[in-house]
C-alpha cells in the first residue's frame, strides 16, 4: 500500500501498535481467514487446487493470507505468481498480505517427482547428508542461501527444519532429518534457523517452522502417522525427553514457529490423542514450560483426513479442541466459515481468536510484508535462484557428505587410479568422462560401479500418497543380491547406496569391494570421490542395523539400540595417504554399447512433507 489511511498502514509506529490497529478494524470472519494454511496452486487462479484443495480464487475469497506452494517451474515464474498474488490480496478488505511457505526444496534429485519440488533452487544434501557432515557453520551457509532463494521469489516461511530424531530404522522420514543423535539434531537446527532468520526475524528473514514437535521418530513398527496404522509414537526406552532436547536448542535459538506432528503418545502422561489435539504437549509442555510464545500451525490436514485419537469427534469438535490444545493455524485446511460459524454460534469465543491472529499479523509485520517487503524483482529471481555460487556449494556439500563405509579389497581400492574400463549401473557415463573409459558389458570391465537405494516394500497404487513413503523392510532382495554378486564375478565392485534409511548391508560386504553411502548427491560428487578428487568426510548420522532381526528387537526411541550392528553410528572412513588427483588424460569417454535406458541413479526422495 502506497498511501497511510489507518495506523496499521504506517511504518513509522510500533508493530505492536499496528497490530493492534489492525486486529481492531478485523471481523470475525477477517480473523478466522488467518487460522488456515492450505496448499497453493501456481498459476491461473481459478485453476482446481492439488490434492482436492479449492483453488487460489477460492482461497483468497475466503480470506485466507497463507499458503504452501509446491511447484517450482522456474524462478521468475514464482516471483510473477507471488507479486499478482499479492496485488489481488492488497485490493481486498484489509490489504493483509499473503504469507508463502515452502517445504524443503533444496535436496539433489534426478526424480522427476522430486524436480517439481526443487526446480531452479541449487541442489545439496538432504539434511541428513548435513547430519553425516556435522557442520555447524556449513548448515549455517546453507540455510542463508535457502533465504536468499525463498526471499527472491516471495517465500518468507520455511516449513523446515525437520528435528526429528531418526531412532527407528524403518521410519520413512530419516531423510529429512539431522539423524539419530539429539545432540548434532540440536547445534544444527539451532545453526540453520538462525541462517533462515538472521539474529531476529525481520524483513530480511525468512520464518522457521520446525518440525514436528515434540519429536517425530519413535514410531511403532517404524510406521508413520500419515496412515492410521502408522498413528502410535512409542517410548519403551522411557526416552520422550531426549526427542525433545533438540526442540529446547531451537526455542532458545528463537525459531519462530513450529509444528506438531500427526502420531499420539502412547504409555507416557500424555492423553492418546494426536499432537495437535493435544493440550498437555502444546499448553502444557510448549506454551507454559517451555515458554514458547510464537506461532503453532498444525501438520497438514488434521481436521479432515489425519485426526487420531479423536476419530469419534466431528469436524467441528475437532477444530474446537484443537485450538483449546493451544495451536494458532490449521495447515492444509481450508474451512474457515466453520470457525465463523462456531464464534457465531457462542462455542468458541472471539477473544480466543485474537490470541492466535495476533500472533499470525505479528508475524507479517516482522516480516515486512506490509512494507517494502510485500513485492518481489521478477527480473532479479532467476539471478538469485540457484545462482553459480551456491550450486558450487551445493555440490561441495554433497561431496563431504559422502561416506566411505568399507575399501577392503585392494584390487579396486579407493580412491581408483589410472583411467580403469568401468561397467556402470545408475550412474551417467558423462560424469566418468577424462576419468574412466565407460564399457558396455561386465567382462569387459576392471572396475564396475553400481548406485542403488536402501531397499523398501512398496505401498499404495502407485499414484496415491502412501506410495511416496518408503517404508517396512531394510533387507535387499535375495534376487538383488544374487544380481550384484553375479556382477562382482567379472571385476571388483564399487557400491555406492543412497541410505533414505539404513539399510543392511551385511549381506553386500562381501559381494562389494567398496560401500559409499551417499544422502543425495549427483553423479560428478560421486565420480569426485572415487577417482580422488575429493575425500569422502561423512560419518554415518546412524547405525546400520545388521538384520531385520535386530531392528524388530530394539526400542524405536532410543538411538543406537540394535544388536551387533555392522556399522556404528558416526563410522566413516577415510582415504590412506590422500592427496587431491586430477583428471588423468581430459580426452573423451569412450562410451560403447550403453542400455537406452540406464537405470536411474539413486535420488531423494520427495514429497510434500506437510501431508
Amino acid at each position: 500500500m502506497s498511501e497511510i489511511t489507518y495506523p496499521y498502514q504506517d511504518p513509522a509506529l510500533s508493530i505492536d501498535q499496528r497490530v493492534d490497529d489492525l486486529l481492531s478494524r478485523m471481523t470475525v470472519q477477517d480473523k478466522a481467514g488467518q487460522m488456515f494454511q492450505p496448499m497453493a496452486t501456481l498459476g491461473d487462479f481459478a485453476a482446481p487446487g492439488l490434492f482436492g484443495t479449492p483453488s487460489m480464487r477460492s482461497i483468497i475469497d475466503r480470506g485466507i493470507s497463507h499458503a504452501n506452494i509446491l511447484q517450482a517451474p522456474s524462478a521468475r515464474e514464482i516471483a510473477a505468481w507471488h507479486n499478482a498474488l499479492q496485488t489481488e490480496a492488497a485490493e481486498r478488505g484489509l490489504g493483509i498480505p499473503f504469507t508463502i511457505s515452502s517445504d524443503p526444496r533444496h535436496a539433489f534429485s534426478n526424480n522427476p517427482a522430486a524436480a517439481l519440488i526443487a526446480g531452479p533452487f541449487s541442489q545439496w544434501p538432504e539434511f541428513l547428508g548435513f547430519g553425516a557432515i556435522d557442520d555447524p557453520e556449513l548448515t549455517r551457509r546453507f540455510a542463508e542461501a535457502v533465504r536468499r532463494e525463498y526471499l527472491a521469489v516471495g517465500i518468507r516461511v520455511a516449513l523446515h527444519p525437520q528435528i526429528d530424531l531418526a531412532t527407528e530404522p524403518r521410519w520413512a522420514r530419516a531423510s529429512g532429518t539431522f539423524g539419530q543423535s539429539a545432540e548434532v539434531a540440536g547445534r544444527l537446527g539451532s545453526a540453520y534457523v538462525r541462517g533462515l532468520q538472521g539474529d531476529a526475524v525481520g524483513a530480511e528473514s525468512v520464518s522457521a517452522m520446525a518440525k514436528h514437535f515434540p519429536g517425530g521418530g519413535p514410531q511403532l513398527d517404524g510406521e508413520d502417522p500419515h496412515f492410521s496404522y502408522g498413528r502410535e509414537q512409542v517410548y519403551p526406552g522411557d526416552r520422550f525427553d531426549l526427542h525433545l532436547q533438540p526442540f529446547r536448542e531451537l526455542i532458545d535459538a528463537g525459531v519462530s514457529q513450529l509444528m506438531p506432528y500427526y502420531g499420539m503418545p502412547i504409555g507416557t502422561e500424555y492423553e492418546e490423542v494426536g499432537f495437535g489435539f493435544n493440550k498437555q504437549i502444546i499448553q502444557g509442555l510448549l506454551r507454559d514450560e517451555l515458554g514458547f510464545d510464537g506461532i503453532v500451525c498444525t501438520d497438514w490436514a488434521i481436521l479432515s483426513r489425519t485426526f487420531w485419537g479423536v476419530e469419534s469427534l466431528s469436524y467441528e469438535e475437532r477444530m474446537i479442541k484443537s485450538l483449546d490444545s493451544g495451536v494458532d493455524q490449521f495447515g492444509g485446511e481450508f474451512q474457515p466459515a466453520v470457525l465463523t460459524g462456531l464464534v457465531q454460534a457462542g462455542t468458541i469465543p472471539e477473544s480466543r481468536l485474537d490470541v492466535s491472529v495476533r500472533r499470525l499479523l505479528r508475524e507479517k509485520f516482522r516480516l515486512g510484508l506490509f512494507d517494502q517487503a510485500r513485492f518481489v524483482d521478477v527480473d532479479a529471481a532467476d539471478v538469485l535462484v540457484g545462482a553459480p555460487e551456491a550450486r558450487v556449494e551445493g555440490l561441495e556439500a554433497q561431496v563431504r557428505s559422502l561416506t566411505l563405509l568399507a575399501n577392503g579389497d585392494d584390487r579396486a581400492r579407493l580412491p581408483l587410479s589410472g583411467r580403469p574400463a568401468v561397467y556402470v549401473e545408475g550412474l551417467d557415463a558423462a560424469a566418468l568422462a577424462g576419468w574412466a573409459d565407460v564399457v558396455g558389458a561386465p567382462e569387459r570391465a576392471d572396475v564396475i560401479i553400481v548406485r542403488t537405494d536402501a531397499p523398501w516394500e512398496p505401498r499404495g497404487n502407485g499414484a496415491d500418497l502412501e506410495s511416496f513413503f518408503r517404508a517396512g523392510s531394510l533387507e535387499f532382495s535375495e534376487d538383488e543380491i544374487a544380481r550384484l554378486r553375479a556382477l562382482a564375478a567379472y571385476a571388483p565392485l564399487v557400491l555406492d547406496v543412497y541410505l533414505d534409511r539404513p539399510a543392511i548391508l551385511a549381506p553386500l560386504l562381501d559381494v562389494a569391494s567398496s560401500v559409499i553411502a551417499n544422502y543425495g548427491a549427483s553423479d560428478a560428487a560421486l565420480v569426485s570421490v572415487l577417482f580422488g578428487e575429493a575425500e569422502p568426510e561423512g560419518r554415518l548420522p546412524f547405525e546400520i542395523p545388521s538384520s531385520m532381526d535386530a531392528v524388530r528387537a530394539s526400542r524405536p526411541d532410543v538411538p543406537s539400540d540394535t544388536a551387533d550392528p555392522t556399522f556404528v553410528f558416526g563410522h566413516g572412513l577415510r582415504y590412506e595417504a590422500w592427496a587431491p588427483s586430477t583428471r588423468p588424460d581430459p580426452a573423451p569417454t569412450t562410451v560403447e554399447e550403453l542400455p537406452e535406458n540406464p537405470t536411474p541413479h539413486p535420488t531423494a526422495l520427495s514429497y510434500p512433507t506437510t501431508f
